[in-house]
C-alpha cells in the first residue's frame, strides 16, 4: 500500500494565519505600551487604531478554525476516511509537531524564572514554577489562570494549546467510537454541530462571572475548532465532485468568508454588528468566515503571488512565532520603554522583526528537525507534490508539497 501524504500547505491558508499572528503581536505589543504609560497609535484615526491594535483575540479564534480544519481534512487525507483514524499515530503526530518547541520554551521559562528575570518570574501569589510547568505540560494553563490569576506574558500563551489539545486528546477517539456503524455517525456531527452553537452562550457573563474564564475557556474556544472539523469534511466531500471546484462556488465562498472576517475585524458597519457583539456570536460569525475562505481555498488550490509571500511566510511559522513572540515584546518595548526616544512605530517594526526572527530560528533549528525525526520521516522537500482534484493549474512553487511521512 503507498504512503498516504501527510501535511498540505495551502497559500490562502497561509495568508490567514499570517494575518492572524500579526494582529495578536499587534496587540500585546499595544498593551505592553500601555502598561508602561505609553498610548500607542494615538495620531491615527480611532477606527484604524482599533482595526491595527485590537485584533488579536479574533486572531486566537481565527486560529483555532484553522486548526480544527487542517488536522480534519489532513487526517482524511492520511488515513482515507475519520472511521480509519488510528489514534496512536495521530497523537505521535500532535506529539511531533507541538511537544519540541513546547518543552523549549518551557526550559527557557524556567531558566528566567530561577534567573528572577523581570517579566518572566512566576509570582508567588499566582503559584510555583512546578505548578505552572504541570499546568502547561497538562494543557491547563487557561484553567489555571482562571484559578490563580495572570502568570507572566510568556507563559499565558500557552492557554491557546491547553484549548486546542484537549479537543485532540478525543477528536480520534469520537472518530474511531462513533463512525464506524451507520447508527453512531450521526451523533458524531451532532456533538460538533452542539460545540458550534454553545460557543456563544459560554462566553456569555451567566456561564462564569471570571473574566479569565470567559475569555479563556475550553467551551467558549472550541466551537470554531469544531467548525473547522465539520468544514474539512465538507470539503473533502467536495473536492471529489468532478467539475466542482472548476465553478464560481468556490471563489463565492472566498468572497463571502473574506466579507465576514472584515465585518468582525472592523466591527463595521456598527449598526449591524452591535447585536452580534452583545450575543457573542462574533467570533462564530468570524470562524464561518475563516471556514467559507477555507473552503473556498482548498477547492480551488491556487498559488499565492510574489506580494503576499511575506505574510504567508509568517503564517507558515505562526506557531513558532506566536510562542516566542512575547520575549520580542518584552525586550525591544522593554529597551524602548527605557531609552524613551525614537518613534513608537519603529520600535514596533523592530518588534515584529524580532518575532519572526525568535520564530524561524525555532522553526529551522528545532521545530522542523524535531518534527520529521520524531515521525521518522523522510526530506519532505524530495518528495513530489500531491495534486488535489480542482488544481489543474496548481504550479510547484516556493516548494509547496505534500510532505510524506512513514507508515
Amino acid at each position: 500500500m503507498p504512503k498516504l501524504p501527510a501535511e498540505l500547505r495551502f497559500d490562502s491558508i497561509d495568508l490567514l494565519r499570517g494575518y492572524s499572528i500579526l494582529g495578536v503581536i499587534l496587540l500585546h505589543s499595544a498593551i505592553f505600551l500601555r502598561g508602561s504609560g505609553h498610548p500607542v497609535g494615538m495620531s491615527l484615526s480611532p477606527r484604524l487604531r482599533f482595526i491595527i491594535f485590537s485584533n488579536g483575540g479574533n486572531g486566537v479564534s481565527t486560529f483555532f478554525a484553522i486548526s480544527g480544519f487542517l488536522i480534519t481534512f489532513i487526517s482524511l487525507r492520511r488515513f482515507g476516511s475519520l472511521v480509519r483514524v488510528r489514534p496512536l499515530k495521530f497523537y505521535r503526530i500532535r506529539f511531533a509537531r507541538i511537544a519540541p518547541p513546547l518543552l523549549f520554551l518551557l526550559a527557557i521559562l524556567s531558566v528566567l524564572h530561577f534567573a528572577d528575570i523581570k517579566g518572566f518570574h512566576v509570582k508567588p501569589a499566582v503559584g510555583t514554577l512546578p505548578q505552572a510547568l504541570f499546568a502547561a505540560l497538562t494543557f491547563q494553563v487557561n484553567w489555571f489562570e482562571a484559578v490563580h490569576g495572570w502568570l507572566p506574558p510568556a507563559w499565558t500563551v500557552l492557554w491557546t494549546l491547553s484549548v486546542e489539545e484537549n479537543f485532540y486528546l478525543f477528536f480520534p477517539l469520537l472518530c474511531v467510537a462513533l463512525l464506524k456503524k451507520q447508527w453512531t455517525r450521526p451523533i458524531f456531527f451532532v456533538l460538533l454541530f452542539a460545540l458550534v452553537l454553545f460557543g456563544p452562550f459560554a462566553r456569555m457573563p451567566w456561564y462564569t462571572r471570571n473574566a479569565i474564564w470567559s475569555y479563556q475557556s475550553y467551551l467558549g474556544n472550541v466551537d470554531n475548532i469544531a467548525l473547522g472539523c465539520l468544514t474539512a469534511v465538507l470539503a473533502d466531500r467536495l473536492s471529489r465532485i468532478s467539475g466542482f471546484a472548476q465553478s464560481q462556488w468556490p471563489r463565492i465562498c472566498q468572497w463571502i468568508g473574506a466579507v465576514l472576517i472584515l465585518f468582525v475585524a472592523c466591527e463595521w458597519p456598527r449598526a449591524l454588528f452591535r447585536p452580534v457583539g452583545r450575543s457573542e456570536t462574533d467570533v462564530t460569525v468570524l470562524g464561518v468566515g475563516t471556514c467559507l475562505v477555507m473552503l473556498g481555498s482548498v477547492l480551488r488550490n491556487r498559488s499565492g503571488n510574489i506580494w503576499s509571500f511575506p505574510m504567508r511566510w509568517l503564517g507558515k511559522h505562526s506557531y513558532e512565532v506566536y510562542l516566542t513572540h512575547e520575549f520580542a515584546v518584552m525586550i525591544v518595548l522593554g529597551e524602548f520603554r527605557r531609552l524613551r526616544q525614537g518613534p513608537v512605530a519603529l520600535w514596533i517594526g523592530g518588534t515584529l522583526l524580532a518575532a519572526t526572527l525568535l520564530g524561524f530560528l525555532m522553526a529551522r533549528f528545532l521545530s522542523e528537525p524535531a518534527n520529521l525525526a520524531l515521525r521518522g520521516a523522510k526530506d519532505p522537500l524530495a518528495q513530489r507534490p500531491v495534486e488535489l482534484v480542482g488544481s489543474h493549474r496548481r504550479r510547484n512553487r516556493e516548494r509547496r508539497y505534500f510532505a510524506v511521512r512513514g507508515a
